[in-house]
């Protein structure tokens, strides 16, 4: 059996004491009849470094907790768009320079997008795919065993699909892992998270 390190269902009026902000909203609440975080996005906050834009930004909203060891991050998420690129997911940092983060990057005149951007020794990539089911609430987790990370998503909590395995070459044994949310390109949107789990995980535990 997999080890508790955090869970957070948003039930109480205060967040739980192992977890902290990077870049907190202007807006957030926590409501404890609907057992949910939500937030409103600031304007123009990213998280992506040099590639292809050649821009560098590293000011979107990302609450986590500081983790060891092998784990897996999970969370559900509700959005409501209204910008070109506007997202809310989860994400796994060890610095500026080396990240993972998962989510539907919203496009108002086309299909979105379902993906995970990976960012290694300063440079950030984007693996996505037209994503056409009901993008406005989704189960995401971050699995990590070793330096192998493991992105999935699910409609139900149940099913897990898989996103993309990844590798991230950094060395360090602190990892902040938790929920992120954040605007490119648009005035802000409102972001809803109804819990956060975070585990030990063993080698039995399956990644695929």
């Amino acid at each position: 059996m997999n080890n508790i390190i955090l869970i957070e269902e948003f039930n109480n009026t205060q967040l739980d004491k192992n977890l902290k902000w990077f870049s907190p909203p202007k807006e957030w609440k926590i409501n404890c009849e609907s057992s949910s975080l939500t937030m409103r996005t600031d304007r123009h906050t990213d998280f992506w470094q040099k590639t292809h834009y050649s821009f560098q930004a590293d000011n979107g909203h990302f609450l986590y907790c500081e983790v060891k060891g092998d784990f897996r991050l999970t969370a559900k998420v509700k959005f409501k768009p209204e910008n070109r690129y506007d997202q809310a997911g989860i994400m796994v940092r060890f610095s500026s320079d080396t990240w993972i983060k998962t989510s539907i990057e919203y496009i108002p005149d086309g299909y979105s997008k379902l993906g995970a951007v990976v960012t290694n020794q300063g440079y950030s990539d984007w693996s996505s795919q037209e994503f056409l089911e009901d993008q406005h609430s989704l189960f995401y987790r971050i699995t990590r065993k070793e330096k192998n990370y493991y992105v999935d998503y699910s409609l139900n909590g149940i099913s897990w699909t898989q996103i993309r395995m990844t590798r991230i070459f950094e060395e360090s044994e602190d990892i902040k892992a938790g929920i992120y949310a954040c605007s490119p390109q648009g005035k802000g949107c409102e972001a809803e998270f109804s819990f956060i789990k975070i585990e030990n995980i063993n080698n039995d535990t399956k990644v695929y």
